[in-house]
């Protein structure tokens, strides 16, 4: 059983590696991972760096799909529900959702307004981020604060995959969903020190510019628990779904 999750945190982070350019993660992550055999790293870490190439979480430009005819329900979304919750309700693909509504701005996100959900369901009438949902649970900011950075925007250092919070100095920063740390480097370039936590559905959220870390690789970490501190009153923040980053203001409440 070890072995396996190890096995799948680790394919899930050197995914990572490769996807933000980065040697360190790869190079960490071999030193630690002694139940894979050499070889088996070495295939990984080959086929991984093919995917280096940076993707993004689709914000669709395909034409409206017209609705009539076309099997499904709508749902009224109710304060605090977020898109990756609605799909888990429905069990619908949160890409699929996006795709079918056209929806290209997280903002455009908002209670009282109806999301069109395809298939053979009804509607559902929840309270917002109270139902459970069996093995996944609702994500929570890791800081509040003001955004100094969204999603995609340009940066000086480029895109941003994530989104940048302003925040007190000193203050902590908690974990967005409980999961494992999988990764925690105190020099990872730009992103200064870092920590990388795999959540279930293939889910990581990776936490930089922090000041001090509290935790380290292998703790398992409930969600809201402190697991850093801010460093200059900056937080950077990310979630991927395996190696592509996912607008986070899809999975954060608002």
């Amino acid at each position: 059983m070890f072995f396996n999750n190890f096995f799948a945190s680790t394919v899930m982070a050197l995914a990572m590696a490769a996807a933000i350019g980065s040697r360190t993660i790869a190079l960490w992550l071999i030193r630690k991972a002694r139940p894979l055999p050499y070889r088996l790293i070495c295939v990984l870490l080959t086929v991984l760096s093919g995917c280096a190439t940076v993707e993004y979480a689709p914000k669709p430009s395909v034409p409206k799909i017209q609705r009539p005819g076309l099997p499904g329900t709508y749902h009224r979304v109710v304060k605090g529900q977020t898109l990756w919750r609605i799909s888990k309700i429905y069990a619908v693909e949160l890409d699929e959702i996006i795709r079918i509504n056209n929806i290209k701005d997280s903002a455009q996100i908002e209670a009282g307004q109806s999301i069109f959900i395809p298939g053979n369901l009804s509607a559902l009438a929840l309270p917002a981020a109270t139902q459970p949902l069996g093995r996944f649970e609702d994500f929570v900011w890791p800081k509040k604060g003001k955004i100094l950075s969204g999603f995609g925007e340009k940066t000086n250092e480029g895109i941003n995959k994530g989104i940048t919070i302003g925040a007190g100095p000193g203050s902590n920063v908690v974990a967005s969903a409980s999961g494992t740390v999988v990764f925690s480097n105190k020099n990872f370039g730009d992103y200064g020190k870092t920590l990388i936590i795999s959540h279930n559905d293939g889910i990581m959220t990776l936490y930089s510019l922090l000041s001090d870390i509290l935790v380290k690789p292998g703790d398992y970490i409930n969600r809201g628990t402190p697991i850093a501190k801010c460093e200059n009153g900056l937080l950077h923040f990310e979630i991927r779904r395996g190696h592509i980053p996912q607008d986070p203001y899809y999975y954060l409440p608002r």
